[in-house]
């Protein structure tokens, strides 16, 4: 089958499905008319040189930064309209992960749990860490 001929994607199949979205800070404008479409279940790499919009983009796509324009949807929820449902069913890791090291791991995940609004956060936390082996520390 030729590139050509391959079916196109449909909206259910899609995580991600965003058109023109664009995103300044002051007068830099550091992301313009992106459109993406990432389908359910793939891994997908966003490469690109510093500076050249990556963070800011999955920032606003995880529900952690508010577009100047652009529609769409992550995960079937209008990213612009709801940043909140989208940031408790997504995760987000800077290139610089830290913790903060006065606090136990399941301190940290339930800060960060609180923070996001997950439902069940106490049970979720620690299933979490019982899955990884990480329950005593």
């Amino acid at each position: 089958m030729s590139a050509a001929a391959a079916p196109q994607a449909r909206p259910a199949d899609l995580a991600v499905d965003v058109r023109g979205l664009d995103k300044s800070f002051g007068d830099k404008r550091v992301v313009q008319d992106l459109s993406i479409q990432v389908g359910t279940g793939k891994i997908t790499g966003f490469l690109g040189p510093n500076g050249s919009g990556k963070t800011t983009t999955l920032r606003m796509l995880c529900g952690l930064l508010t577009p100047d324009g652009g529609e769409g949807e992550v995960l079937g929820l209008d990213f612009r309209r709801h940043a909140d449902a989208i940031k408790r069913q997504t995760g987000y890791m800077t290139q610089k992960f830290s913790l903060y090291e006065d606090l136990s791991i399941r301190e940290n995940l339930d800060f960060v749990a609180q923070i996001y609004g997950l439902d069940r956060r106490r049970g979720r936390v620690t299933e979490a860490l019982e899955r990884l082996g990480l329950a005593g520390r």
